[in-house]
């Protein structure tokens, strides 16, 4: 079986957008309901830019979990691994948007569910297909939902996945950061590929300079580093290279689900190349800058947009800067 499916495993859930921006949530007078959860995002820009991708989560039997389904569904991002439960309800993200497009969060989640979904339910069959597993710490609380992500780890890295693991840290969701500090380093060494971004790193490593950090970051299975930084560009690091591609320069309306475009943007890369775990350290430079640059336009694209997925670039949209146009 070819091995060319993205899947991913986490919350899904529903992103309240507000009508303004810049301002908090005090002065927002509506809030517009839109598909979202970092791991349904890098789902979705997969399925925007033509790939295969499959979700793993659970939703709640509820209005807001049926919109999720079928959005999901319409997003062409594979559904058959998302149960529905009548144990919790689906979980609601609240956002307010600064000046700049970057945003905060207020969270109905207690239990949402998706921290339910239990780990008997994760399958090793699901796996036979998986290029890459993608996941974020979100729902790495002390949860069910964290033993169905150490099953499904597991399972495709069995299957011979590759795994990616977004930090994506969600402070208001841990009871103290400590608590988050310690799960995402449990993490770390499971993943194949880390992305982390100018935000996070000096919460995770202690420094602001992702250089000084690279041999902590060095951990376990790890064989490539992605380095965000915003609006700047971003930075892959393996081995035996190291890259910086800059980003264009657009006026952003809205920034989430950027890190998850460029995720998605990413794996979709690798998938299309056909990257497997052998050949992930021995990327050349020119290939690790090109992957990069195809990830930045994507993620210039989004922001000009609100939302995440429906403002996510397809295949088409990037036409003619596209890697793989007419492949």
């Amino acid at each position: 079986m070819q091995h060319d499916t993205i899947y991913a495993i986490g919350e899904a859930l529903i992103d309240f957008i507000p009508q303004e921006s810049g301002c908090d949530f005090s002065q927002v007078t509506a809030f517009s309901p839109a598909l979202g959860g970092a791991p349904v995002n890098v789902c979705g820009a997969v399925a925007k830019l033509g790939g295969r991708s499959q979700m793993i989560t659970q939703v709640g039997d509820d209005p807001f979990g049926h919109k999720i389904l079928r959005e999901m569904g319409e997003a062409g991002i594979g559904t058959a691994h998302v149960f529905v439960t009548q144990e919790a309800n689906t979980c609601l993200a609240f956002v307010s948007l600064a000046a700049d497009g970057n945003r905060t969060f207020s969270f109905y989640r207690n239990p949402s569910a998706d921290m339910l979904l239990a780990p008997e339910r994760i399958h090793p069959e699901w796996f036979q297909d998986a290029y890459a597993l993608h996941f974020c710490s979100v729902s790495l609380g002390d949860t069910p939902m964290k033993e169905a992500h150490e099953k499904a780890i597991l399972y495709a890295r069995q299957s011979g996945a590759l795994i990616s693991f977004d930090p994506n840290l969600r402070f208001p969701l841990w009871p103290d950061r400590e608590a988050l500090y310690r799960r995402v380093w449990e993490f770390i060494p499971q993943a194949d590929i880390l992305k982390i971004s100018d935000e996070e790193l000096a919460f995770l490593t202690g420094s602001e300079e992702i250089h000084e950090v690279l041999p902590k970051l060095w951990q376990g299975n790890v064989k490539m580093i992605l380095y965000t930084c915003g609006s700047r560009g971003a930075w892959a690091f393996t081995p035996r290279s190291s890259v910086w591609a800059g980003a264009r320069t657009v006026h952003a309306v809205d920034t989430t689900g950027a890190g998850d475009a460029f995720a998605g943007a990413v794996l979709y890369c690798l998938q299309q190349e056909g990257v497997g775990e052998t050949e992930l350290p021995l990327l050349s430079s020119a290939k690790l800058r090109h992957y990069l640059e195809f990830a930045n336009r994507y993620c210039a694209l989004s922001v000009q947009k609100k939302g995440a997925i429906p403002s996510y670039p397809t295949q088409e949209d990037m036409e003619g800067e596209s890697l793989f146009a007419g492949r």
